[in-house]
């Protein structure tokens, strides 16, 4: 009996060799040189720092840009392929806004100034004064409103055509705490004629068609959850 215990005692000892030559042999054994385990959330997916910084080059030594990367690290940022219809002087101001609000875009923002500007001159125009309120602060608001008023006392009317606006570009950008502040250069091409009670023309031409240069200035606190921009200042451009 003790045989035979010592000989199933061997016979387990060489199973249990085989099995873990065999687990060895297909599994490997660690050489502290393997590939890292893939992660679908690195930035890097598994290429080296030269790699991620440079991207691959081809055969012919131009570098190519790995997927993930629309732009060169030296022309990324907040604004990367955003910078339409702005002038020079004003690409650092909308940075400076872009960063404090990531939710700002140029274009989103032009759009909604040249709806602004259409409503307000039509707005004025027709001196409807709850259309003007929300959209200026209140000095300029209080300007709009006493022109409005003194047309009312002397009894005239002012007819009014946007006939087009041929172009609004950002001028202007500042950032000054948390007020952010555009400037933006209008012009269109309008015609106004006002006329006195009797429906005669006291100022103006009904069939000619000026082109007019405005630069308003609109502003919005980056804290406010309130999207929207009144316009704070208001001057004639050349």
């Amino acid at each position: 009996m003790g045989n035979g215990f010592d000989l199933l005692n061997i016979i387990l000892l060489i199973a249990a060799v085989l099995v873990f030559w065999r687990l060895r042999s297909v599994l490997g054994q660690r050489t502290g040189h393997e590939r890292p385990p893939y992660d679908p959330y690195s930035a890097s997916n598994g290429r080296g720092p030269q790699e991620e910084a440079e991207g691959k080059a081809d055969s012919d030594g131009k570098v190519i840009p790995m997927p993930g990367r629309a732009v060169p690290p030296a022309q990324e940022g907040p604004l990367s392929g955003r910078l339409q219809h702005v002038e020079p002087g004003a690409q650092q101001g909308l940075t400076e806004i872009a960063l404090t609000d990531r939710m700002f875009d140029p274009e989103g923002f032009l759009e909604g100034a040249r709806a602004a500007y259409e409503m307000i001159v039509t707005a004025y125009a027709e001196g409807d004064r709850e259309t003007l309120r929300p959209l200026l602060s209140d000095p300029v608001y209080a300007s709009f409103e006493g022109a409005i008023s003194a047309r009312e006392e002397k009894n005239l009317k002012m007819e009014f055509a946007l006939v087009g606006l041929k172009s609004a570009n950002i001028k202007t950008a500042k950032l000054a705490d948390t007020k952010a502040r555009i400037g933006v250069k209008f012009v269109s091409e309008q015609s106004t004629v006002t006329k006195n009670e009797d429906g005669i023309v006291v100022e103006g031409d009904p069939v000619t068609v000026h082109t007019v240069t405005d630069i308003w200035t609109f502003e919005r606190d980056t804290r406010s959850r309130d999207p929207n921009w009144q316009v704070v200042a208001t001057e004639a451009g050349a």
